[in-house]
This record gives structure tokens, C-alpha cells and sequence, in this order.
């Protein structure tokens, strides 16, 4: 077997590596916000129906090996992950993140980072 999907007529293997870092780099992923970030952008991947390979996180960013297909755009799928995972953390952590930020609903710098892979 071989390591390509197929979708219809359409035989591919899309996949890209993305980086998110957080708003001024704060030093956010210890303990439960590591892995609470972690499920919610896998929980965001699921509904773009993109694949998590891998995922790791640093302190203060997040990278993210995924498969997507063709018919999808890569901003998107990013624009979506940090849109439902800042709307997930400030759900479950509002008090904390109110302190590190002052502004609300803010936890990933404007910005990120993709290559591809293959």
C-alpha cells in the first residue's frame, strides 16, 4: 500500500507544516494549557477534516504536522485552528488569560509559519 489518499478522482498527499506563537511570545503552554491547546487545535483539525501527524508544543508556540486536501486552502485551515482554539481557551481559562492579556479574545500572534512537506 501506498501513503496517498484518495478523494474521488483525486490521488494526493498534501501535508504542511504550520507554526503559531502566541500574542508577545507570552510563555502561556505549561501543564494543563499544553494539552488543553493541543486537543482543541486537534478538535479543529477534525472539523476542517484535515489529519494531525504530530503536534508539539514549546512554551510559547505550538507546531503542527498535518494532511490536508486539495480542495482545501492552507490559510483557512490555519485561520480556523487559531479562531477555535483562542474562542476554546478563553472559555476554560478567562481568568488567567485575562491577567496575561489585556485585550480578550487574544492568544496567537497575527502572523504564522508554513512550509510544505513532500
Amino acid at each position: 500500500m501506498d501513503d496517498y489518499r484518495r478523494d474521488g478522482n483525486v490521488k494526493h498527499s498534501l501535508k504542511a507544516h504550520l507554526i503559531f506563537v502566541t500574542k508577545y511570545r507570552k510563555k502561556l503552554f505549561y501543564h494543563r494549557l499544553k494539552e488543553d491547546v493541543k486537543r482543541y487545535l486537534c478538535e479543529a483539525a477534525d472539523r476542517q477534516n484535515c489529519f494531525v501527524i504530530k503536534m508539539e508544543t514549546d512554551i510559547d508556540h505550538v507546531h503542527i504536522l498535518f494532511e490536508y486536501n486539495p480542495s482545501q486552502n492552507v490559510s483557512d485551515i490555519a485561520g480556523f485552528l487559531k479562531q477555535y482554539s483562542t474562542y476554546k481557551m478563553w472559555c476554560k481559562y478567562n481568568a488567567f488569560l485575562q491577567i496575561c492579556y489585556w485585550k480578550r479574545n487574544v492568544l496567537w500572534s497575527d502572523g504564522y509559519f508554513v512550509s510544505s512537506i513532500g
